[in-house]
């Protein structure tokens, strides 16, 4: 596993919403490992490192999608074509990829699809039936909607304000799709408390699934303790970024609270 980062260059810049850009650069698989969809890595801007997920696996490179929320990430929406990055991972236990000609659902919300997008394309091309619920908070926010459907997902959007798609949030719509669906697992990434919505609704239907979690990390490899969860002594660096739903019901704090850099609960 990589200790340090890998000084990679930003090949292609793709604006996905006006908040969130997508940075693609190769990435030597044979040298630096294949990350597994549902796993992240460690940016590094030359000053500070921050954890992304990993939205896009090809062939010899990768992708993150970053939404433009503070300092760190605005530095990099600013980044151009040919600039340098350091990438560090990948990180984490990433999503169970191995079920082919099943019935999945994916349900991503914000940048929360970001991982989705990268699991999709996974189960697409293993033939299962992929069924994907796209949540933002209005048509312009939604995330990888048309990619998803131009590889063949089922993709049904849902928008706050409705001005696209179901009208809405992202357990609304999943009610909606379990009425007439039949679905064998499911795949959730997304605002914590809209997880824990879904969470309900999948436990209430006895849908298994993997939930992706997010908490604030510095060293990504277990030894800091700061992305711990409850009393578990559950990393979500080593342990999670995703966790069965047998695991979440042990965690007292999903979709609850979460804690800042020096461990206080918010």
């Amino acid at each position: 596993m990589i200790r340090e980062p890998q000084i990679v260059e930003i090949k292609e810049i793709i604006d996905e919403t006006p908040t969130i850009k997508t940075f693609l650069f190769d990435w030597n698989m044979e040298k630096f490992g294949t990350p597994n969809p549902g796993e992240f890595v460690m940016v590094w801007n030359f000053s500070n490192e921050k954890p992304m997920s990993i939205s896009q696996i090809n062939n010899n490179e990768l992708a993150i999608s970053v939404k433009n929320i503070g300092k760190f990430t605005s530095q990099l929406h600013n980044l151009q074509i040919g600039d340098k990055i350091g990438i560090r991972g990948s990180y984490g236990n990433a999503f169970n990829n191995s079920f082919e000609g099943k019935n999945i659902l994916l349900i991503g919300g914000g940048v929360g699809m970001a991982p989705i997008n990268a699991i999709a394309s996974d189960l697409l091309a293993k033939g299962n039936n992929v069924s994907v619920v796209v949540a933002a908070i209005n048509k312009e926010e939604l995330l990888f909607y048309q990619k998803l459907k131009n590889e063949g997902a089922d993709v049904h959007a849902c928008t706050d304000d409705g001005s696209f798609g179901f009208k809405g949030f992202a357990t609304d719509c999943t009610l909606e799709l379990l009425k007439n669906n039949f679905y064998d697992y499911a795949f959730v990434c997304g605002p914590e408390i809209m997880m824990k919505g879904i969470f309900n609704i999948l436990e209430n239907d006895g849908i298994n699934a993997q939930y992706s979690l997010e908490r604030y990390m510095k060293c990504a490899i277990g030894l800091c303790g700061q992305c711990c969860v409850d009393d578990e002594g559950w990393r979500i660096c080593v342990e999670g970024p995703v966790f069965d739903n047998n695991q979440i019901k042990q965690i007292s704090e999903f979709g609850k609270y979460k804690r800042d850099a020096s461990g206080v609960k918010y």
